[in-house]
């Protein structure tokens, strides 16, 4: 008996499939976070430690990675303080570059909730509402302001020993404990900040994403540079606008040849809204390189798995601190020393 092989239909819509990508990525990352909760409520106490830490919760560590980025550029050293970070970076910045914002509507949690709140604007209001330009535009400004103050303090102010010392300190060697209890002990004020920015994601669509977001800031850069673009066939267009009404960045698609917006997700959604077959498409020119929507999420899953596949077999995904060091870390978490950055060096505690 054979079995034939079939490839996707290319018709076939493609928002299923990204739906159930992001509520993968969003289970795993629940599945990392509780791995990791345990992890620390064993090493923090006597007995024995029977999980393993997952290496994928420093994700949540987007400075240590900026900051492991540029000690290896200038050094040549992968440090082993937080691999998973910078592992985890450098395949979200290949993404980018290569597959323009996937990373913000078919991986990150974040974007996923952001869609349901969304939901919730449209719910209400019955429609989606939109800010007038002229607070759009300064909004928007806010993330790359962030960005640029973080690329500025890193890039620019620490130079390799600085580099070094803050890599060594017990402040980052404990930064996914730190962050853990950032929030399952988030003071009121942390409480009263992530309400107001539910709120105002509700009331403003993508309201974290869209002007806040330091990280979609550095991907709408790098989508720049991708060679993909959403075309249009202006000769087949019916100018039926479905494609605006669709897209969640409000980008005009159904008047743009190509869009080259740095709002634009490569959800596909204004691809499957289109009723016309290839008038929109995601290729690298008009006419040439043109990438099906089912091997487009094939492309964003392989990326991932085949980024973190190679840093295991390279030795660079696992830190190097081990779970007795831990262990001191947490029972003294407390203490002054890790509060934050004094370029003190980390207590051997590696035989204790």
């Amino acid at each position: 008996m054979k079995i034939k092989f079939q490839l996707p239909d290319p018709r076939k819509k493609i928002q299923s499939y990204r739906r159930f990508i992001q509520w993968g990525f969003l289970l795993l990352t629940l599945w990392i976070g509780f791995r990791f909760l345990l992890f620390v409520h064993q090493a923090g106490g006597s007995g024995a430690v029977t999980v393993t830490r997952p290496p994928g919760v420093e994700a949540f560590l987007p400075i240590s990675a900026l900051i492991s980025l540029k000690y290896w550029a200038l050094t040549g050293i992968f440090n082993t303080i937080h691999p998973a970070s910078l592992v985890l970076l450098l395949i979200i910045l290949a993404i980018g570059l290569f597959l323009k914002k996937g990373f913000c509507s078919w991986i990150c949690p974040i974007g996923l909730f952001s869609e349901y709140l969304a939901k919730i604007h449209v719910w209400i209001f019955e429609r989606p509402r939109n800010l007038p330009r002229f607070i759009d535009y300064p909004l928007r400004s806010l993330k790359y302001l962030l960005l640029g103050f973080f690329a500025y303090a890193i890039f620019f102010e620490m130079d390799t020993a600085s580099l070094a010392a803050f890599i060594n300190t017990p402040y980052n060697r404990v930064a996914d404990v730190k962050m853990l209890l950032f929030f399952s002990h988030a003071s009121a004020l942390t409480l009263k900040v992530l309400a107001a920015l539910v709120l105002l994601s509700v009331l403003v669509r993508f309201f974290w994403c869209r002007y806040l977001c330091p990280y979609g800031a550095l991907l709408g850069i790098l989508s720049w540079l991708s060679p993909l673009k959403i075309h249009r066939n202006e000769k087949s267009c019916i100018d039926c606008n479905k494609c605006n009404k669709v897209c969640p960045a409000n980008i005009k698609v159904a008047t743009s040849k190509t869009v080259w917006s740095d709002e634009c997700h490569a959800c596909l959604q204004c691809v499957d809204a289109c009723p016309v077959k290839d008038t929109l498409h995601l290729s690298v020119t008009t006419r040439k390189g043109r990438m099906p929507r089912w091997m487009y999420a094939a492309a964003i899953v392989l990326l991932f798995l085949l980024g973190t596949t190679l840093a295991r077999a390279l030795g660079v995904w696992h830190n190097s601190i081990s779970t007795q060091e831990y262990r001191h870390h947490i029972q003294n978490i407390n203490d002054p020393v890790y509060n934050h950055f004094r370029g003190q060096q980390p207590p051997n505690t590696q035989n204790n």
